[in-house]
């Protein structure tokens, strides 16, 4: 199957070509709205049914009419002078409110973004009086939007909404102040605006100079770019797409990490075929370079075909979790991935096919043999000295991993803790009022014997909620249209982000509900408090199940591809010494030395995936390369020394480009702890995993690696070498 995909497009170059260059403009153009129609940005949607929170988010929804799409901004109002406001202050701030509650919003022209690719997300803001300061240093305006916080249409009208309210109120003499979900992550976007360009500019820099470097080429440095771009806007397509077809929604976030993990294995595989293909050139000058490009691409096909599929695997385990936020980025990854394999195997050698020798102008360095370069000293030095470069390698990866220790899970934003104007004014509403109140948990109540419900009847369960310590203030209860429903709002004194939130709403809220509920009705914790602490819930429980499946299946596919017992054994092994050594060292700095109340939530499971998935696939190369040499006459550590001799240069080169891509994370507000454990964690898979550990594994256990099916020498090596293979005693193979 491979090799019909890989020599169908070599001998068809173009037709595929032109087959990719039209899905891939046709679905980039169709992608971003396809994807604005698949995301949701409430948290507890993704949470089972069964949760508590879960079942007050939809008691919010069917009986008190709460919009799932919608998002609430809290507005600051204070006078400019600092003077309290008066009750004809008050009325003022409440008419402009109905003013601006009357009119549209329309989204900003962007002059650098195509407006068919931003959905358009213009609407008119619902606002309402929330609440006035005891002291009367301010009013709140409660404004709710409709849209995903992370949708660029509906930021676009916010900021519109914002600069107008902003100069509305001023012309009034008074002052404005915007928080919530939404103003925090615009504020966070803005502020990082040009750190992202720079960035992503920084990336495409990265990829090109090293291309130029290794290859000294123009196309074999543009064209990684070129290719991955076209392949990942149908990636992205597809992506969408499937969730259309099967319901399925996307966190916001989700997008952003598929370009990123595209980016990086898109061009890991085409690097791994460029080199490959220009070791065939030099090696057989005279054989027609389709013919290479064939031979190339079926024979690498095979590795990258292994490599992705253990990303798949790995994150098709995701299916098996209970947080839905978990369980839709796994099959999102997967067909994303899937799609970059079948541009792998077709578009990839299309590209060298049509390109041939071509692809290395102007380097003369197809023309010469290169004398011994850095890589085959190293390969020397690691099968020389094994032992040691073992230990080394061990020491360095277990010193990281200590940093487990005390490790504790944030459920948090995870953001960088930068002082926005967002957070600068929950900051000010938090010291005249309870810090929950933007942000309340809520008690709803239910009745469950076909009566209805009062307040008097409420008013034991308010009284006893008021005392639970932690709660600050508990507002009047509101009952639904046919009172059969009611709702307590409750302003805690800590951050509805925070741990003691979290606590207090698992903890005392939940208990007093539950023992001072009338009889025949039933009492459900809302809010962002009571859902975070269902999530930690969830992932607790998917932590145990999903990292033993991916595990397994993982080596499965190892077993499969190198056709041994004990080889998969010594990879997985590696891989998850990898893994603790980057959750350590991601503990140590933001846990131990930034003062962060801990790490993410998600980083453990997502870091478990792509480190042990993406760092394989280096292991993948390698391992291939030294069976695929050991087949070769002469000692097992010589074999293994060509093989690090072959492949140091495109694994190394892979991995600063995959750590490169997932550096740029740290752009976006929140990802930061991400973007250091992802590129941490594939330079510690690149070059010490692969090119240091196992290597020396390798040369340690000689052939017995391969037990119980060990690679056995021929006359004239593996049948890619047959014609150029040296004698053993005189090991000339190319060098990098």
């Amino acid at each position: 199957m491979i090799r019909a995909l890989t020599g169908y497009s070599t001998r068809n170059p173009w037709k595929v070509i032109g087959l990719w260059a039209v899905l891939g403009f046709a679905l980039i153009a169709l992608a971003p709205t396809m994807t604005a129609r698949v995301t949701q940005h409430q948290t507890g949607n993704f949470l089972p049914p069964s949760y508590d929170s879960a079942a007050a988010l939809r008691i919010a929804q069917e009986q008190f009419g709460v919009d799932p799409d919608a998002t609430t901004v809290t507005v600051l109002v204070a006078r400019s002078d600092g003077s309290a406001l008066s009750a004809a202050d008050q009325q003022r701030v409440e008419a402009e409110a109905a003013k601006l509650s009357q009119r549209r919003v329309t989204m900003p022209r962007e002059d650098d973004v195509p407006q068919f690719l931003v959905p358009d997300a213009s609407q008119t803001p619902r606002i309402a009086p929330a609440m006035t300061a005891p002291d009367r240093s301010f009013e709140l305006l409660a404004v709710q939007l409709t849209g995903n916080p992370a949708d660029q249409g509906v930021q676009g009208v916010y900021r519109t909404f914002r600069d107008a309210t902003r100069t509305q109120f001023a012309d009034l003499g008074m002052r404005t102040g915007f928080t919530g979900g939404l103003a925090d992550q615009v504020d966070s976007t803005d502020a990082n605006e040009t750190a992202t360009k720079v960035g992503g500019a920084l990336v495409t820099g990265l990829i090109v100079l090293l291309n130029v470097l290794v290859f000294r080429s123009v196309l074999a440095a543009v064209l990684p770019l070129l290719a991955v771009a076209m392949i990942g806007g149908v990636a992205a397509g597809a992506v969408a797409g499937a969730a259309m077809i099967t319901g399925s929604k996307l966190d916001p976030g989700t997008p952003g990490l598929i370009n990123v993990v595209l980016l990086g294995i898109g061009i890991d595989y085409l690097l791994f075929l460029l080199f490959r293909f220009r070791e065939q050139l030099r090696n057989r000058p005279e054989q027609p370079a389709r013919e290479a490009a064939a031979q190339v691409s079926g024979r690498v096909g095979t590795a990258i075909t292994s490599a992705a599929l253990t990303i798949v695997a790995a994150f098709a385990t995701l299916g098996l979790a209970t947080f839905g936020q978990f369980r839709s980025l796994g099959p999102a990854i997967a067909t994303a991935v899937l799609v970059m394999l079948l541009g792998s195997l077709t578009l990839m050698p299309a590209l060298l096919a049509a390109a041939g020798r071509k692809m290395f102008w102007p380097s003369r360095t197809l023309r010469r043999e290169p004398p011994e370069g850095r890589a085959a000293r190293f390969g020397a030095l690691v099968t020389r000295r094994p032992l040691a470069m073992l230990a080394l390698s061990v020491a360095l990866l277990a010193a990281l991993a200590a940093g487990l220790t005390g490790i504790r899970m944030d459920y948090g934003r995870g953001g960088s803790g930068e002082r926005t104007p967002a957070v600068a004014t929950a900051a000010e509403i938090s010291r005249a009022l309870p810090a929950g109140v933007s942000d309340p948990t809520s008690v709803f109540v239910t009745a469950t014997d076909g009566g209805t419900l009062s307040t008097a009847g409420l008013d034991g369960l308010s009284r006893a909620l008021t005392q639970v310590g932690g709660v600050g203030q508990v507002a009047p209860t509101v009952l639904n249209k046919d009172h059969r429903a009611a709702r307590i709002d409750l302003y805690p004194t800590a951050d509805p982000q925070s741990q003691q939130a979290r606590d207090l709403a698992s903890g005392p809220i939940r208990a007093a509900a539950a023992q001072h509920t009338p009889a025949g009705t039933t009492a459900h914790v809302g809010g962002t408090a009571a859902i975070l602490a269902d999530v930690a819930t969830a992932v607790d429980h998917d932590l145990t199940i999903v990292f033993p499946v991916a595990a397994a299946l993982i080596a499965l596919i190892l077993l499969l591809l190198l056709r041994s017992l004990f080889a998969p054994v010594v990879l997985m092994l590696s891989v998850g010494l990898g893994f603790a050594a980057t959750l350590g060292a991601a503990t140590l700095l933001f846990q131990h030395a930034l003062g962060r109340p801990g790490v993410s939530f998600t980083l453990p499971l997502v870091l478990f995936l792509f480190v042990v998935a993406l760092g394989t696939d280096y292991n993948i190369l390698i391992a291939d390369r030294i069976r695929e040499e050991m087949q070769r006459p002469g000692p097992a550590r010589a074999a293994v020394a060509r093989a690090v001799r072959h492949t140091a240069p495109a694994i190394a080169t892979a991995g600063l480009v995959l750590a490169g891509s997932f550096a740029t994370l740290a752009t976006t507000p929140g990802s930061e702890q991400v973007a250091f454990a992802m590129a941490l964690g594939i330079m510690l898979s690149a070059l010490v995993l692969s090119l240091v550990l196992v290597p020396a594994l390798a040369a340690l256990l000689g052939r017995a690696l391969w037990w119980p099916v060990r690679p056995r020498p021929t006359a004239g090596g593996h049948p890619q070498h047959r014609e150029t293979a040296p004698a053993p005693e005189v090991d000339r193979v190319t060098a990098y």
